[in-house]
């Protein structure tokens, strides 16, 4: 039987970890400037424990020490996708146990998944950190509130309820309002996200209208309904998963005795994922910390997804203004993907406006040269899926696994055509984040209804005024939600209509395909589909959500359906939505180490007009798409790139260029993008503070080498060149004379009297004597 993960009733809850990367088929070069660290997602089944606090920290690149070896007082890293941010805070715990600087049963790490902490936990105790806690926020705080309840209320903790929806259908029947099942679905996500932001049944309308959300009924009727369930839940004396949070808020702000002995006993936190934090959750970190600062948070910005939840990274990005002192490392050095994956994220992070936008990371790939991001426009969506089934095989026969290859799409609904491909070309697939297509609730109801109309058709007065056989089904489905348009906003009613307009295509394929087929023979085309896609298998090419992917990687990744109104969403409306739907892609950007596959179809079905475009994300970054409106180009758009072009790394060339010829726009750092006024840092294309990819032998090589050559000329080493020059000179590394030209510092007098002494150090040549000074 196929795999599959079933959807979270807590959608703020996502699988943060993934598959460790083999990295034999790569073997590092000599220096961390090139690789030469041990791979930020590299396990082993049995790795040996380090012989003393020092050698935990082995392997990690001068950032990730950083992190690890910065133990007092706050500190924020700013960490973005695949560049060990899990491994560089869970070096920093184990260091500080095992130096004796951190007691271990004092330090909290709260992560956002029992996975995640899991994992969090797996790799402290390989490093010989034991007896530190690992959890998620609602684990920590259930545990503090069943130990503290007696104390503080009496009597046991109130039963949990975890699945709050029969409640919310109790609630609405005492209202007198009918709610379907998918209503009823989105209207607790309603009551969920009040809770995390903090509102009190009277002010959801507000708060919802404020924070621009699409109710799925009239907010007024929400806000009955959210105090009915309330009421309800008190009566029965129970509490829902929300409340776990709010209650040990609440024991915590009112007990300053039980607060205390909390923080007596943890004393150092540590919270990844930190952009996904609610407002809830933060005010109960707020709480366990008290007034001291001993915390580090980690997070990027970029990788906010799941505001609809409730998450926001005002948080991280405020994070330096809460706490003024904070010591701040970016992790740029991307250990999962090609410098060819790595640019294209870039470039698409390089078009985004507003505050998570202005605070992006420019990630350098750490990898070898892959191949370039394959862009391809389908005639149609089966073209489009029987495509990307085509390069899936080519890719098993090329001997890359299936579980190391993900097709990834915008909405669930989009699956059915992706299974149908691979089930077609006999290639296994696993669902991840959703059930598979026919065991959706509303595909089981649709095909019994499809059923007891092929078997009674004539008698039912819903066929009379119907021929064809996609009419039949349109007139059937109808009565299970299906509408000639879709409706508005996202959630589960448009995910069931999603599903629902998912088999009025097949019937109109199916039709086109066979245009004396009947209602019956569809029913059996359906079994037969449904049949197909139980075929026992252990694994398989994964299809995923682009939100389930979150925190997963794979070799291969094909990221389809990548049109104007799936991509961004047609609902997303405001230009916060519409940001947040570009930070989606660039999650599945991201997710790829090697082979990444993009794709859209022109029209929805074979024949149908071709009024599609591709994504506005793509512009300017696919070939022959000119540059994108807007695009923030200074510097290149891809910032610092290793490998651009298959040359293995260097500075982005472009970037260069481009500061050379001066234009009218301003400099701007290639790894964080500021705008730079210190002629020092324009001479560096970087700010100061910002990583550097320098080759430290080659800079040390250089400074020796000016040494001689300004003792030769009788002048100060500045004349010769300034330190700034030699440090933007050792992390480009120039091959010839024109890049070392491109360089700031680097004049035509000085090419012409040392342009031969420095290439030959940058070629790595022995026997530089600096004849040349004379």
């Amino acid at each position: 039987m196929r795999t599959y993960a079933t959807r979270s009733p807590f959608p703020h809850q996502y699988d943060c970890g993934g598959p460790p990367v083999d990295n034999a088929a790569h073997p590092p070069r000599g220096t961390w400037q090139h690789g030469g660290v041990t791979a930020a997602t590299h396990s082993t089944l049995f790795p040996r424990v380090p012989d003393t606090a020092d050698a935990v920290l082995d392997g990690l690149d001068p950032e990730q020490r950083e992190v690890a070896t910065a133990l007092h007082g706050p500190v924020c890293v700013l960490a973005g996708a695949g560049t060990g941010k899990t491994r560089a805070i869970t070096h920093r715990i184990a260091y500080g146990v095992r130096a004796g600087i951190l007691q271990p049963t004092s330090v909290l790490a709260v992560t956002f998944t029992n996975r995640a902490a899991g994992e969090m936990r797996g790799r402290l105790r390989q490093l010989g950190a034991t007896g530190v806690q690992a959890r998620t926020f609602h684990s920590a705080a259930l545990r503090q509130l069943q130990y503290f309840w007696p104390k503080a209320v009496g009597g046991q903790l109130p039963r949990l309820v975890e699945r709050k929806i029969q409640l919310v259908a109790e609630a609405a029947a005492a209202c007198r309002v009918r709610l379907d099942r998918n209503e009823l679905r989105d209207v607790t996500g309603e009551i969920e996200w009040s809770k995390v932001t903090q509102t009190v049944p009277q002010d959801y309308a507000a708060a919802a209208a404020k924070a621009g959300r699409d109710t799925p009924r009239a907010a007024a009727e929400i806000s009955q309904l959210y105090a009915a369930y309330e009421d309800l839940k008190r009566d029965r004396t129970v509490i829902d998963f929300e409340d776990v949070l709010l209650l040990a808020v609440g024991i915590l702000q009112d007990r300053h005795d039980i607060a205390e002995q909390v923080r007596s006993q943890y004393q150092h936190f540590v919270v990844d994922e930190y952009q996904d934090v609610s407002p809830l959750q933060q005010r109960l970190l707020e709480l366990w910390l008290g007034d001291r600062d001993s915390l580090c948070v980690v997070g990027d910005a970029s990788q906010t997804i799941y505001s609809f939840t409730g998450a926001t990274p005002d948080h991280l990005l405020n994070f330096r203004t809460h706490h003024p002192g904070a010591t701040v490392v970016k992790l740029v050095r991307d250990y999962r993907s090609s410098p060819q994956v790595v640019h294209l994220a870039n470039g698409l992070l390089a078009q985004a406006r507003g505050r998570a936008a202005d605070h992006r990371l420019a990630l350098v790939s750490q990898r070898d040269p892959g191949p370039d991001p394959v862009y391809t426009e389908y005639a149609d969506e089966p073209a489009e899926a029987e495509g990307a089934a085509r390069r899936i095989r080519a890719l098993l026969s090329d001997g890359v696994p299936a579980s190391d290859i993900a097709v990834l799409f915008r909405t669930n609904a989009q699956s059915s055509i992706y299974e149908q491909a691979l089930a077609d070309a006999g290639i296994p697939y696993q669902l991840r984040g959703a059930e598979r297509f026919f065991e959706r609730t509303e595909v089981r109801e649709a095909g019994a209804a499809l059923r007891g109309a092929a078997r009674f058709g004539g008698n039912d007065t819903l066929l009379d005024d119907v021929v064809d056989l996609p009419s039949q089904v349109r007139a059937v489905l109808s009565t299970k939600g299906w509408t000639t348009t879709p409706p508005a906003g996202s959630g589960a009613v448009r995910d069931r209509w999603e599903s629902l307009a998912a088999l009025v295509r097949l019937a109109e394929d199916f039709t086109g395909a066979k245009p004396e087929a009947t209602l019956a023979d569809l029913v059996a085309e359906l079994d037969e589909r449904a049949a197909a896609q139980h075929a026992p298998t252990v694994q398989g090419v994964t299809l995923a959500s682009l939100h389930a992917a979150k925190g997963l990687e794979w070799d291969a990744v094909f990221l389809v359906g990548l049109a104007e109104g799936m991509m961004p969403i047609t609902y997303a409306r405001t230009d916060e939505q519409v940001e947040e739907e570009r930070r989606l892609l660039y999650v599945g950007v991201t997710r790829a180490r090697a082979h990444l596959f993009l794709s859209w179809a022109l029209s929805r079905s074979p024949g149908g007009r071709a009024g599609r475009r591709a994504s506005r994300f793509l512009d300017g970054l696919r070939p022959g798409s000119g540059t994108a409106a807007g695009a923030r180009t200074e510097g290149g758009a891809g910032g610092i790139e290793r490998g651009t072009g298959g040359t293995g790394g260097g500075v982005d060339r472009s970037a260069v260029r481009g500061h050379r010829r001066g234009a009218r726009s301003p400099a701007r750092c290639r790894v964080c993008g500021r705008t730079l006024t210190d002629a020092g840092e324009m001479k560096l294309m970087r700010c100061e503070d910002c990583p550097s990819d320098m080759d430290e032998g080659l800079y040390e090589r250089l400074i020796e080498w000016r040494s001689d050559q300004a003792r030769a000329l009788s002048q100060p080493p500045f004349c010769v060149f300034t330190d700034k020059t030699l440090i933007a000179i050792a992390e480009a590394v120039p091959e010839d004379e024109g890049e070392l030209a491109r360089i700031p510092g680097v004049g035509a007098r000085k090419l012409n009297r040392f342009g031969a002494d420095v290439l030959a150090m940058c070629a790595g040549q022995e026997g530089v004597t600096g004849g040349q000074a004379n």
